[in-house]
């Protein structure tokens, strides 16, 4: 192992990287504007552990899907043994919790998520190591207007991001049963078409066929359009369950894109199948996806619960909010100056003062001539400078500047101040 040397430089890990001061406002304009919409569809915040048992996505993601086979970071813990992986995605850890602490004993559950997710891809634009989403997961509702409300939700946040043209895919992929019957017609097509398979879909033939559906391969595409459509082998049930989903969304004026290749990556979903993509952001299209689980509970221990659920890649979304000229900017109300032994003395307990009348507020620190400190409200972005110096304190008054827009610079006592700033 070497060992850096004591003047070494680091720098982040390839495909972890920093968010740094001048991005997270419109991080945080994302995230709460999300929070927002969440709450108004009665969903509510539950928090899992980043590290989980390997053995849990195994089960629940597939050991035959790319997550699995090479994306997790996994180890052993050297202290007990346990095999752990950093989470590659939400839903497995909440299904976990909600089967440990019995979370739909009284009845159904609208839960949702955000953080960080971890996966040893290539990684591009738009596409991390470590990245994050925000995941929402309904527990208890087997009729399709939950699939519908989930996605009538995401259509209100990419409004209510200022994010246009996004389109909606949607499929069914039919239950277990339907999907095996179907696998096996699948099969015996592409067996007599591999001659045309790359490596991929040669792995995948026997082990997950549908996902070979899903192939961007450009000399596989002919042949992929060809293959029998899984809609066309779905029985009555699932089919009326999948009418009665685009009838909502026609009912509420959301226009979709019925597209029989779109079969998601992981092993888990049923029936309601759907992404929303963008090709503002080059091959990493897919800004949220999801659909329906509702056997994964019962696979993790549980009892038989329907389930249906989505995920946002928030980095994707960051990006097509870039790209839609979507802005955010956290400014300071206010930037105190303090000039004098009594004005510094003093500016703590003002600032607070301030700031208990719900300003924010930045007060200088390390000294420095006014004029210096002038110049660094100016580059903070405040509103208003207060200036306070020791004849404005022997007065109990405090000067008042605007720094953006048309006003006068005036001296009040502070709660005219307080009124002054809050106005403006």
């Amino acid at each position: 192992m070497t060992i850096p040397t004591k003047n070494t430089k680091f720098q982040s890990i390839k495909g972890f990287y920093d968010i740094l001061p001048e991005m997270t406002p419109l991080w945080q304009k994302l995230e709460d504007t999300a929070r927002l919409v969440l709450s108004q569809y009665g969903y509510n915040n539950i928090r899992m552990p980043l590290v989980e048992s390997t053995d849990l996505f195994i089960r629940s993601v597939g050991e035959h899907t790319d997550i699995v086979e090479k994306e997790m970071y996994s180890w052993e813990d050297p202290l007990n043994g346990d095999r752990l992986t950093l989470r590659p995605e939400g839903t497995a850890g909440c299904v976990r919790a909600v089967v440990e602490h019995s979370l739909t004993y009284n009845g159904p559950q609208r839960l949702w998520y955000t953080g960080a997710m971890f996966r040893h891809e290539n990684v591009q634009k738009g596409r991390q190591r470590q990245f994050h989403q925000i995941g929402v997961e309904a527990f208890g509702f087997d009729g399709p207007d939950v699939d519908a409300e989930q996605i009538i939700l995401l259509a209100r946040l990419w409004k209510a991001l200022g994010i246009e043209d996004v389109e909606l895919h949607l499929n069914s992929i039919g239950d277990s049963e339907e999907r095996a019957e179907y696998r096996k017609l699948l099969i015996v097509y592409f067996e007599q078409n591999s001659q045309q398979f790359d490596e991929d879909a040669k792995r995948r033939l026997h082990s997950n066929p549908l996902r070979i559906l899903d192939s961007k391969n450009p000399r596989m595409q002919e042949m992929i359009e060809r293959a029998p459509k899984l809609i066309d082998h779905l029985g009555t049930e699932t089919h009326a369950h999948f009418d009665g989903l685009c009838k909502r969304l026609d009912e509420v004026g959301i226009t979709y894109k019925l597209n029989p290749r779109l079969v998601r990556g992981l092993d888990y979903y049923n029936r309601t199948v759907f992404e929303w993509v963008t090709t503002k952001l080059g091959s990493q299209g897919t800004i949220a996806g999801g659909g329906r689980y509702d056997s994964l509970a019962a696979r993790l221990g549980g009892d038989v619960t329907p389930a249906c659920g989505f995920g946002i890649g928030l980095e994707r979304v960051f990006l097509l909010m870039q790209e839609y000229g979507v802005v955010a900017e956290h400014k300071p109300d206010g930037y105190l100056v303090n000039v004098g032994e009594l004005a510094e003395a003093a500016s703590a307990k003002i600032a607070e003062q301030l700031r208990d009348a719900g300003l924010s507020v930045v007060v200088h620190a390390g000294g420095g001539s006014f004029k210096s400190q002038m110049k660094k409200a100016d580059r903070s972005g405040a509103r208003f400078s207060l200036i306070l110096g020791d004849d404005e304190m022997k007065a109990n008054q405090i000067v008042v500047k605007p720094m953006l827009g048309p006003g006068e610079q005036v001296k009040v006592n502070l709660s005219e101040a307080i009124n002054l700033l809050k106005k403006n």
